[in-house]
């Protein structure tokens, strides 16, 4: 097993699968350490590996820049992704389950990605993400196309006490016939954060009902703030 399989498989699962299930998001601290991340921040140079640039003020996204990858990904993003991928599975069934929404997600990402490339979804999804002074991401969901996987991660390239202020990740929980409930986290460098798609299943008293959540970043207020999104479904452009 390589060495960062090993590093994914020694997660706390139990723990983030009760935090996903409680909370629709769950934080690991220090996965990578500093070098590693500084390694992938200066990736985001070599334009040859991303498939298309998006500059976020030209669609009203906010402000600040993201590339999506290639296929073949970059080992370390495509073993983290297939690891990932493989212990969040059971936590994206039980919430299909419960809610009674169509078939089982397979059991291996090779398996959901054939279904994504027979849905018409064949293009990656991973993406580098970057905001300087001002730069913000509006709420948002990362669909892409029909077929979704509803858990995705994020894993922190920036340090936010030495290179940039602001930047919080925001998570908004729109509770059905209430006011919608406001997350705010600030992971540090090499932190993973694992969180919903789209939505997560509450227990109410007639069974459970679905909750929508939407993600994004607050204003950068100083420096640079860089990040890494790892999204299991592909899409269709």
């Amino acid at each position: 097993m390589n060495g960062l399989e090993q590093q994914v498989a020694a997660l706390p699962w139990s723990a983030l699968r009760t935090s996903l299930h409680e909370r629709g998001y769950a934080r690991v601290p220090g996965l990578l350490p500093a070098a590693t991340c500084n390694a992938l921040s200066a990736g985001y140079e070599e334009s040859g590996r991303f498939r298309k640039t998006v500059v976020m003020e030209r669609y009203r996204f906010g402000l600040g820049q993201y590339r999506y990858f290639s296929y073949p990904l970059p080992e370390s993003i495509a073993l983290l992704r297939h690891a990932l991928y493989a212990r969040l599975v059971p936590v994206a069934n039980t919430w299909m389950d419960v809610l009674g929404k169509g078939k089982p997600y397979p059991e291996t990402l090779d398996l959901f990605r054939a279904q994504c490339h027979a849905a018409g979804q064949p293009h990656p999804t991973c993406l580098q993400l970057r905001y300087g002074p001002g730069g913000f991401n509006t709420m948002h969901q990362d669909l892409y196309g029909d077929l979704f996987f509803p858990i995705q991660a994020v894993l922190f390239l920036k340090d936010p006490v030495h290179d940039y202020r602001g930047g919080e990740f925001v998570l908004t929980e729109q509770i059905p016939r209430a006011q919608s409930k406001v997350i705010v986290l600030q992971p540090g460098q090499g932190d993973l954060l694992l969180f919903t798609t789209s939505f997560r299943p509450v227990k109410g008293s007639r069974g459970y009902y679905r909750v929508v959540m939407k993600h994004g970043v607050s204003e950068v207020t100083e420096g640079e703030r860089e990040t890494l999104g790892i999204i299991f479904h592909d899409a269709a452009t």
